[in-house]
């Protein structure tokens, strides 16, 4: 019944988010079109619900062949991969919003677990994965608020970034996406939205440790 629900709502508040942001974002799609390499979408490979691969839909704010080059996956802070725009709509979370076209097609829920690309997700050990992946992935998570600046994290480690991922950021996150799993409800989501809001605008606040008190402890 949960699920039905919140695919619901899901669908009532895409369809009321794509009216709304459509014509707002439009200078962000000229912007786009008129820096950088040309392009708006950026369509990436994910692992989605039970685990089947789907394409997650963002904002374009890195070269096209970024996955290819430097530190592959994982972006650091001022990447010299990263568009004209692109750090902006990075900072303000911006370039997440086309993945609303996600949810309006059904592979996405505005909050659920982060749908990672197969190398980052294979770090979960396979039990995790298949539990994690019982949920739809969402636009915000848990693992979202929590990591708010993860490319911050990943510039100040003195580990290679691949290696800190690796062994420090995927394990905590991954037990944050295991106690998503075991806690997910209507009130969990709805506070999820609420502190991503939150985050985007105080970046340091640890108030989602106040409100989710059995949260798993960090590792770093």
């Amino acid at each position: 019944m949960y699920s039905i629900i919140k695919r619901f709502f899901d669908l009532v508040f895409a369809l009321i988010a794509t009216a709304i942001l459509f014509i707002p974002l439009l200078p962000v799609i000229i912007g786009l079109l008129a820096t950088g390499e040309h392009y708006v979408f950026y369509l990436q490979e994910r692992i989605g619900q039970h685990l089947k691969k789907f394409n997650i839909i963002k904002f374009a704010t890195m070269l096209k062949n970024s996955p290819s080059i430097g530190t592959g996956t994982i972006t650091t802070r001022n990447d010299p991969r990263v568009l004209p725009m692109g750090k902006f709509l990075r900072i303000t979370k911006l370039n997440e919003l086309p993945q609303i076209l996600n949810v309006l097609i059904g592979n996405m829920s505005f909050v659920g677990p982060r749908p990672l690309v197969a190398k980052q997700f294979g770090y979960y050990p396979p039990e995790m994965q298949t539990q994690i992946m019982q949920s739809k992935p969402g636009i915000t998570g848990i693992g979202s608020i929590v990591f708010r600046d993860e490319e911050e994290l990943v510039s100040k480690s003195t580990l290679p970034p691949q290696e800190f991922y690796q062994t420090v950021i995927s394990p905590y996150k991954g037990a944050l996406e295991i106690w998503y799993s075991n806690n997910k409800s209507f009130y969990v989501d709805f506070m999820i939205l609420f502190l991503t809001a939150w985050v985007i605008i105080f970046k340091k606040s640890k108030l989602v440790y106040k409100v989710f008190k059995g949260l798993p402890e960090k590792n770093f």
